[in-house]
């Protein structure tokens, strides 16, 4: 990918997470970037002030001329006027997944995988990396607080680059990693996969594309299958394994255990005797994140001393267990958590962090598909809560399905308080409920709530 400010790319999806990133890349290396998406976020507000021309009109007249490549996104619709009006035009498109797949091969690729966990995961790779002066890029699937950006942009020559696996198309397999972790696989689009055996499957094709030189890296308790070198990670019976663990003056605390000298080669003999690690991050999802982070950056070189001050440096990732307002009155959390095992972590974790208040969720329900498919496990995670915010069901790229709503959804949860809201209802039913613990949660557009929800909290 090399500079060459005569190439025009464009991208249809250019506000997504992932695309954005690469988007900052093209920019970055000189290329003219443009680009299409449904709606203007903060997100697209940044790139426009990089210098990235967006518009918010599915309409072929605003594509630039003379386009060498498109970077496409499979959350857009096969019927998007402009998607077909280049294809009728046999203009170059290039899937997302299929751009990364090539730096991937460019470099030594560290690929974090999961259907929960991945983004953190990566994000707190990257900056244990960044830590210790390794020069690399990176794509994340979040903003990552320490640079505040969902990328790094590093240069040709660099031997490493870390990227987020995404398993939405199959688009990870199109990576080729040098080491590769998978931090989950519970079943999640079913739409795409059809049934949980098919999503199994793939997580063993990517991990097996791993590097006969590299590492697997996964969790104990999942159905990976490999005759690559692995090492597996938990809480307990696994390779490597946290104990100790506490909460002390704000911070969680735990030692890295290796409990099978077979299964550690002589280059991560870095991994034991570590000491006490502290970081940020809550619960035990996390720690099991970082305990991933940790085996991967020991096996790309990184000393204990950096991995330690890495850790409780980090800051975490926009929308993930996000504590947005935390004073007198109120605690106001934010997280992306779009998936009944998520939602469950999250409110376990806030649960454990602010023990003595009344916790109300707020809850966007994020694809029809989701919804159906999970109903029950919605229903059950989301009754953890005392109070229980509904807002209508995010379609993105579905169209309603009969008998999905969030009022069937609501009808099967157990919270002692419960509601349905539309948006424009949303800040005055937070304002007259006055919650002393507040979590906003979903993937759709529900974010755009965050500032103002924050100015109310904090103006009080």
């Amino acid at each position: 990918m090399t500079k060459d400010n005569r190439h025009i790319v464009y991208f249809l999806g250019i506000g997504g997470i992932g695309m954005s990133a690469l988007a900052r890349y093209f920019n970055a290396k000189g290329y003219t970037v443009a680009g299409y998406d449904r709606t203007p976020t903060p997100l697209t507000k940044r790139l426009e002030e990089e210098g990235i021309s967006i518009h918010y009109e599915d309409d072929p007249k605003m594509i630039p001329n003379d386009i060498d490549f498109v970077v496409l996104t499979p959350a857009i619709p096969a019927n998007s006027l402009e998607l077909n009006y280049l294809k009728e035009r046999n203009v170059k498109i290039i899937k997302r997944a299929e751009v990364l797949g090539m730096l991937s091969r460019q470099h030594k690729a560290l690929a974090v995988a999961g259907t929960h966990g991945k983004t953190t995961t990566t994000a707190l790779v990257t900056h244990i990396l960044m830590t210790a002066d390794k020069k690399l890029s990176a794509f994340i699937g979040g903003i990552a607080r320490n640079i505040n950006s969902n990328v790094v942009i590093g240069e040709e020559q660099d031997e490493l680059v870390v990227m987020e696996a995404d398993e939405f198309d199959h688009s990870f397999l199109q990576l080729s990693p040098y080491v590769s972790i998978v931090t989950s696989v519970d079943a999640d689009h079913l739409d795409i996969y059809g049934d949980y055996k098919h999503l199994e499957e793939s997580f063993n094709e990517f991990v097996n594309k791993t590097s006969d030189d590299g590492l697997v890296i996964y969790h104990s308790d999942l159905p990976i299958a490999t005759s690559k070198r692995h090492i597996t990670y938990g809480l307990e019976n696994a390779d490597v394994v946290a104990k100790n663990i506490k909460v002390i003056d704000g911070e969680t605390c735990f030692d890295v255990v290796v409990t099978n000298d077979y299964a550690i080669p002589s280059c991560l003999s870095n991994l034991k005797n570590q000491g006490k690690l502290r970081m940020h991050l809550y619960g035990n999802h996390n720690i099991q994140n970082a305990l991933a982070a940790i085996i991967m950056c020991s096996y790309v070189g990184v000393s204990q001393e950096d991995i330690r001050k890495g850790l409780a440096t980090f800051k975490g990732v926009q929308r993930r267990f996000d504590i947005r307002v935390k004073n007198e009155k109120h605690v106001y959390v934010d997280d992306y958590a779009h998936h009944p095992e998520e939602i469950k972590a999250a409110l376990t974790t806030a649960r454990k962090v602010f023990c003595d208040k009344e916790l109300t969720v707020v809850f966007q329900p994020h694809l029809f598909t989701r919804t159906r498919d999970f109903m029950d496990g919605f229903a059950e995670s989301l009754s953890l809560a005392d109070r229980v915010i509904l807002l209508d069901i995010y379609p993105a790229r579905e169209l309603p399905i009969e008998g999905v709503t969030s009022a069937v959804l609501l009808e099967k949860i157990t919270a002692k308080e419960k509601m349905l809201c539309k948006r424009e209802e949303l800040l005055d039913t937070i304002k007259r409920i006055d919650p002393e613990l507040v979590m906003t949660l979903g993937a759709g557009n529900i974010d755009n709530f965050v500032p103002q929800i924050e100015k109310m909290f904090n103006n009080e």
